[in-house]
């Protein structure tokens, strides 16, 4: 495989179980996979990084494993996943790993074994408390409920800040610590190129007391969490040639900084998700929302600043499994011209950016929201839980379907949309959650025909990351970020300059005046002249020096 600075890739993201179905079973496989690495080559990505894809009950799918070592049977084996590694390497394109690491399924054996007495030696590999009066604290779970549950066979309670069937590890055992470097090292030494780390900043936790809030200060971002995660890359993958990356939950810049500076060795880049809350009215998901432009903006620019002067690393990402997506939430699916334009323009604005940017599939080809009618069109264990609360709040059962619609994760888990044929090509069985009812006429094959599609401008925007330093290395300027309806920025390496120019708007927007726009241009969607924008159109133009 070609060897090329990390920091120049572009990831694609798989959720297996919606991406492509070989065996009829309504559910993608790793076969399914292969088969389309081929058109993964074509589009020109660098890695692939794969939703967790061990063995597990699927409470979470998959984010909730019983046992790190095997292979969901639901998608394959472990020989498909080794010949999926060979294949895609033989097309120079990277795997990375989702794991896991701060908690496993309680139907892992280190947590069987922890539940059969208070005297386990496995018990101190979770957070069991006694409490007499209900559970020890009023934390909640991310999920909903108290993040407590009472064992009736101990006596005692154990700590889940996600769903019940994943219990929290106790990462100041160092025993855990051991076992799972162990585990880091074995996919290693299988031959995966990189990692994502699934809630990595939560894996310190502070002091079990009350909180005012949900208890998130007590272990966000914790206490011993840098130097867990420097022991992390000291043990495992640091003096590798791997890319790593945390997703960090209600974090900071300043933390990011650390977690991603190369001097601290601890990993390569983060995930953070303050920009994807912009349409959570007061903070609520659960509710219907607007996008607040302003906030969009501020937000994104405050992380390219503070990143880049820090010396860290940023994905950058619109879409992944756990949001809706991108062209349905701050782009506009009402018409086949609108969505395109949308899309095309969001792909511009995220990709000039700084950091490395993360497709998830479907995106490249504009996939939408499924806009389901009903609640058993769902699937996602989060969204089923805020339809009951909602209800038992009073909401109507219309407005609580509006709200998921705008919010459930199941809005980006609908199958991958490969041509007009049933299930979108999928599967040649029943599809495990319905297909969005838009696949006749967005889909790979057709995309593929079309040049002027949403799937050739991310091409092209891969291929540009690929030739221009400026886009790797250069910093970040701001501009107009007072402006309603346009994002504008400049890029500046050594001697070059790049502005680029999106409109988030329908409308056709005057360019403000003294923004000079001549030079030449990268790339464009839609039309721009010395005075205006067309609606949702987008340049980004080399300024002539």
């Amino acid at each position: 495989m070609k060897e090329q600075d990390w920091r120049k890739s572009v990831v694609y993201q798989i959720y297996p179980k919606s991406f492509n179905d070989t065996t009829g079973n309504g559910e993608g496989d790793l076969k399914g996979i292969i088969e389309k690495l081929d058109y993964l080559q074509f589009l020109g990505i660098d890695y692939i990084w794969l939703t967790p894809i061990y063995e597990s009950p699927m409470n979470d799918n998959g984010y909730d494993i019983s046992n790190y070592l095997k292979v969901n049977e639901n998608f394959g084996t472990l020989d498909d996943f080794k010949l999926l590694v060979k294949e895609a390497h033989q097309r120079n394109i990277k795997i990375m790993m989702d794991i896991v690491i701060n908690h496993t399924s309680t139907e892992h054996q280190w947590f069987k074994e922890a539940i059969k007495s208070k005297d386990s030696p496995y018990r101190d590999y979770y957070f069991f408390r006694s409490s007499e009066e209900g559970p020890p604290t009023n934390w909640e779970s991310k999920f909903g409920g108290n993040a407590w549950k009472y064992d009736e066979q101990t006596d005692e309670y154990y700590l889940h800040l996600f769903d019940v069937t994943q219990a929290d590890l106790n990462w100041d055992n160092p025993d855990v610590r051991q076992a799972l470097y162990k585990i880091v090292n074995h996919w290693i030494d299988f031959g995966v190129d990189g990692f994502r780390f699934d809630v990595i900043n939560l894996i310190s936790k502070g002091e079990f007391k009350d909180s005012k809030k949900i208890g998130k200060e007590f272990y966000t971002d914790g206490p011993r969490v840098h130097e867990f995660l420097h022991e992390l890359n000291q043990n495992t993958f640091g003096n590798k040639d791997m890319m790593t990356v945390g997703e960090m939950s209600s974090t900071t810049i300043d933390h990011c900084v650390k977690y991603s500076n190369p001097n601290r060795q601890e990993l390569s880049s983060v995930f953070n998700f303050h920009h994807l809350k912009v349409d959570y009215p007061d903070g609520e998901k659960w509710a219907k929302g607007k996008m607040d432009f302003h906030q969009l903006k501020e937000i994104l620019m405050n992380w390219q600043l503070g990143i880049y002067e820090g010396g860290g690393w940023n994905a950058i990402f619109w879409c992944n499994h756990d949001q809706p997506r991108v062209v349905s939430r701050f782009g506009d699916d009402s018409s086949e011209e609108l969505r395109q334009a949308s899309a095309k323009t969001l792909a511009i604005a995220l990709h000039m950016l700084q950091g490395t940017p993360y497709i998830y599939q479907g995106e490249e080809i504009g996939m939408t929201n499924p806009h389901f009618k009903s609640i058993e069109e769902y699937r996602d264990i989060e969204s089923l839980n805020a339809f009951h609360y909602l209800k038992s709040q009073g909401y109507s059962e219309q407005h609580i379907l509006e709200i998921l619609d705008q919010k459930s994760r199941d809005n980006s888990r609908t199958p991958m949309q490969w041509d007009d044929s049933e299930n979108a090509g999928f599967t040649s069985g029943e599809s495990w959650i319905a297909t969005a009812d838009n696949y006749q006429k967005i889909n790979v094959e057709q995309a593929m025909k079309d040049s002027e599609s949403v799937l050739h401008t991310y091409k092209a925007l891969i291929n540009l990351r690929h030739q221009n330093d400026i886009l790797t290395y250069g910093n970040i300027e701001p501009m107009y970020m007072d402006h309603n309806q346009l994002f504008v920025y400049r890029r500046h390496y050594r001697h070059q300059t790049w502005l680029i120019i999106a409109n988030f708007s329908k409308d056709e927007v005057t360019l403000p005046d003294g923004l000079d726009i001549s030079g030449d241009t990268i790339i464009q969607n839609g039309t721009v002249n010395q005075h205006k924008i067309s609606g949702f159109g987008a340049i980004v133009i080399e300024i002539a020096k």
